[in-house]
This record gives structure tokens, C-alpha cells and sequence, in this order.
């Protein structure tokens, strides 16, 4: 296990390995910062941004990147630092949360209460319309406090969605060619004493990398029956996401957080907020990017 920069983070989140640019992405959702690595040259760049930004990903067809904030979606050049803000659906009292592209090009995110304790988060897709606006659907409106995910199966007929406060990590039917959803099933059930399911990724192999707020661990999952096959344990509490990345795919790149710490946990665990690197001979999968 490598530290690769020691942030302080208040709630690291948002891990994106890029191809184009051979750097991991991520963020502080809290501090409002969009920050990039590049492990080459050690290079860290940060961006200072006006409200609350929880997920990146990529543009195919054009520079920069698509953002959740908190009140909805945005594009932004990280060039330029133009931000160009797109639908905007985020209920009084919210904000987004964890979200990733699916392989057909669509943005995928959740929203929660920015307390994390009123019903009242959801999954919503942005989805590329061509040279219009992108559309902005409500997919999935459960009653959430807090979200996280998704992840996909390899064969995409299967979506993971974390319903973090209520410990479980869910499955969902997944139409590809239309992006609809199914009906949920508890795929695992995180022990009172395992922490929260936050961010999570699927590799090469299909396996489900999951990270565990307030247990200082990534687990390792089977995405057919959920059994637990290995478990990376971090310097610090909360685990937030993880990416794939480096050479080959090889390195998991990790996030975490310092918030809702106390002042003896953080003089306990005090690299909280950090982002970590572990070398693994696991390979990852790129990162889909959106395709508007």
C-alpha cells in the first residue's frame, strides 16, 4: 500500500482512471475540489469549483468532462475551467452523490439528503441526445438517504446499487440497449460491525470490488453469489471508492475521508482523507466515458 497523496481530504470521493490522459481523477466532495494525479511524473493538479462536485467522467466526443454537483449535471473543461451546467434536478435539502457511465455512453447518479438521514434520494441517468441538451431521467426513487455506485456485471444484464445507510448493496435487471431497470433484489447485506457500502468497481474478471465506510476496508465479492474472496485493509476508517488504473489496469486506486471523524480517531488513523495506491495482479477495466 502506497500513499500517493496525502490530501486531508474532508470526503475524497469520485476515483476515474483516464486512458486520454494516463491520470486518476477524483475529488473532495465537500471542499469542492476536482483533483488529478498522474503517476509518471507525480504530477498534482487541483480545481477549485463553485458547489459540490461527487462524480467524474470522461466526454467521448469532445474535451473535458461531465460532473454530478450538487444540484445536478454539468460539463466542465478542465483547460479552460468552463463549466457549462446541463439538467439541474436536485430537491431542496440534496445533493449528488457517487455515479459512472454504462458501456452504451449514459451518465449514472445518485442523489441523497445531505444529512443522510431523510428518504429522499434516487438514481437518475443523463443521457446523450445528439447535439441537444442531454436528457435527464428519475429511474429509481426508493426512498434513499444515501446513495452510491453503480457498477455493472461484464455481460451489462446486471446493475449494482449501493442503499448505503440501510447496509445493502442491491441487483438490478439491466436493459442495455434501453437503460430501464428491473426490479431490486438485496445482492449482500453488510454486517452491523462491516461498515456502509460506499463506491464500488467491477474488474477483468467480474469481481466486485466494494469499499466500506467506517470499516478501513475494500472487500472483494463474486458477482454471481456475493461470497466475500479477499479483503484490502486501509490506514483510515472511511473508505469511499476505488478505481482501477496505471499500467495494465493494475494499481487500485483508492479514496477516503475525514469526515465525521472525531479528534482521537483522526489522531488515530491520521492519513484519513488521503488517497492510496495498492499494486495488485488483478487487471481492471477502462472506464467508460459519456458519449455527448
Amino acid at each position: 500500500m502506497q500513499v500517493v497523496w496525502d490530501a486531508g481530504a474532508v470526503l475524497g470521493e469520485g476515483c476515474l482512471w483516464s486512458e486520454r490522459e494516463q491520470a486518476l481523477w477524483w475529488v473532495d466532495i465537500l471542499q469542492q475540489r476536482l483533483h488529478r494525479f498522474r503517476p509518471a511524473d507525480g504530477e498534482r493538479r487541483t480545481w477549485q469549483l463553485p458547489d459540490t462536485v461527487s462524480a467524474v467522467a470522461e466526454r467521448t466526443h469532445a474535451k473535458g468532462l461531465v460532473l454530478a454537483m450538487r444540484n445536478g449535471f454539468a460539463f466542465f473543461d478542465p483547460d479552460t475551467e468552463a463549466l457549462q451546467l446541463l439538467a439541474q434536478p436536485g430537491l431542496p435539502g440534496n445533493r449528488f452523490n457517487d455515479g459512472a457511465c454504462d458501456a452504451q455512453g449514459r451518465f449514472w447518479s445518485g442523489s441523497m439528503d445531505f444529512a443522510c438521514r431523510a428518504k429522499t434520494g434516487g438514481l437518475y441517468r443523463l443521457e446523450p441526445d445528439g447535439d441537444r441538451a442531454p436528457r435527464c431521467d428519475l429511474v429509481l426513487d426508493a426512498g434513499f438517504p444515501v446513495t452510491n455506485g453503480p457498477a455493472w456485471t461484464l455481460d451489462g444484464r446486471t446493475m449494482f446499487f449501493n442503499d448505503t445507510v440501510r447496509g445493502r448493496v442491491l441487483a438490478l435487471p439491466f436493459d442495455a440497449a434501453t437503460g430501464q431497470l428491473g426490479a431490486a433484489r438485496t445482492f449482500l447485506q453488510l454486517a452491523a460491525d462491516d461498515g456502509y457500502p460506499d463506491g464500488m468497481t467491477v474488474d477483468a474478471a467480474g469481481r466486485l470490488w466494494l469499499a466500506h465506510w467506517g470499516a478501513g476496508c475494500v472487500s472483494v465479492h463474486d458477482s454471481a453469489d456475493g461470497r466475500e474472496l479477499a479483503r484490502v485493509h486501509l490506514p483510515a476508517p472511511h473508505i469511499t471508492k476505488m478505481a482501477f488504473g496505471g499500467p495494465g489496469l493494475r494499481t487500485l486506486f483508492i479514496t477516503s475521508a475525514r469526515h465525521e471523524l472525531s479528534a482521537e480517531q483522526l489522531a488515530a488513523h491520521p492519513l484519513s482523507g488521503a488517497l492510496f495506491a495498492v499494486h495488485t495482479d488483478v487487471c481492471g477495466l477502462p472506464a467508460h466515458t459519456f458519449h455527448g
